[in-house]
């Protein structure tokens, strides 16, 4: 029996990496999950790689269109029947470099997939299943958004956004639906190939356990924070980080 037999969950940003890690968590522990990412293609492999359609379905689409959270919701509910764990994981950084040279209308982009969409899913899935059934919400932060970080600044400052919204959404929606937040350091994923790709032991002797992170890493504070073991965690951001913030660094 695992801890999550009969629960269903929606992973955003699903097609690897972290959200992948998470959903291979999920799954393993016996929920039944549909994960979204943009590509159709690389979403199809990893329903396969979950176990197929007993276990995983996969809805592609990009993560801030509302249509497409609606169809998401609608046909997980369609196959499995409840919706009672959402996982927003999908973000986007496509901007480097100091803010007063920043691109406004890419920053947009990055506010409204890192932020707005969050809001919405949520809307969706409270609409949907939990607002009746309740249940429990994990949102993907980052370091970057508890302390300045040179580079990614505006990516940063809309994870801080995220996790205020996370307190928020947790102050309004207990006592039935939990809503947490994960803030990973740097984790070894493509996402985060420019942050130590060719320097990888050089990044990692900043970090008190010395190694960057893995997608497991996450996937396993992930699965915890939406279990009963955090039935009395809600508005929390745990950070999962090597340490890294203890010494100063972000990256």
């Amino acid at each position: 029996m695992g801890r999550f037999d009969g629960k269903t969950a929606i992973v955003t940003g699903a097609s690897r990496g972290i959200g992948l890690a998470i959903a291979q968590r999920l799954v393993a522990d016996g929920a039944r999950v549909c994960v979204t990412a943009r590509k159709k293609g690389a979403l199809d492999a990893v329903v396969a790689e979950l176990g197929g359609p007993e276990h995983a379905i996969a809805v592609a689409g990009r993560a801030d269109d509302v249509e497409h959270q609606t169809e998401a919701i609608e046909r997980t509910l369609e196959t499995f029947g409840s919706v009672d764990f959402l996982v927003n994981n999908a973000g986007i950084n496509p901007v480097y470099g100091p803010m007063v040279e920043l691109d406004l209308a890419a920053a947009r982009k990055v506010f409204e997939v890192n932020c707005l969409a969050a809001i919405s899913w949520v809307q969706q899935a409270h609409k949907a299943w939990l607002g009746e059934h309740g249940g429990s919400v994990v949102n993907v932060a980052s370091v970057a958004g508890i302390k300045p970080a040179p580079g990614i600044g505006f990516y940063g400052a809309t994870k801080a956004m995220l996790v205020h919204i996370t307190q928020e959404l947790a102050v309004e929606l207990g006592p039935s639906i939990r809503v947490n937040a994960i803030a990973p350091a740097v984790v070894k994923t493509q996402f985060a190939t420019a942050l130590y790709d060719g320097r990888e032991e050089q990044v990692a002797s900043a970090y008190p356990l010395k190694r960057l992170g893995v997608p497991e890493d996450i996937g396993s504070v992930a699965a915890f924070l939406l279990s009963d073991d955090a039935a009395w965690l809600t508005g929390q951001l745990i950070v999962v980080d090597g340490g890294v913030t203890l010494t100063g660094g972000v990256a």
